[in-house]
């Protein structure tokens, strides 16, 4: 499965990140504080899911995270398993004490 490029928006008003697959909208919905953001909810298309793209689509967020210097907090089922079996690479965005 390749990657696919993805153009993510930061919602603050909605406090979720957005983009559009195939003219389909997906969305994480967030609530931060305090130097932390916790990813509480993945909403994307079942079939969009079936094909991988949710894996993009969280890589770019974490992407964002980490250029914005904050820690993430995932807990949404689907972020939190994807931080799971990725957790070497993305360890140093969980805030200290935070074990998944």
């Amino acid at each position: 499965m390749s990657a696919i490029e993805l153009e993510i928006t930061d919602n603050e008003f909605l406090r979720q990140f957005e983009t559009t697959i195939d003219g389909q909208k997906a969305k994480i919905e967030y609530a931060s504080q305090e130097r932390k953001i916790f990813l509480t909810k993945l909403i994307m298309s079942e079939e969009h899911i079936e094909k991988g793209y949710e894996k993009d689509f969280i890589i770019a967020v974490f992407n964002i995270i980490e250029e914005r210097n904050i820690r993430l907090v995932p807990t949404s089922p689907i972020i939190a398993k994807f931080m799971r079996k990725n957790r070497r690479k993305y360890k140093d965005l969980l805030p200290v004490g935070i074990n998944i």
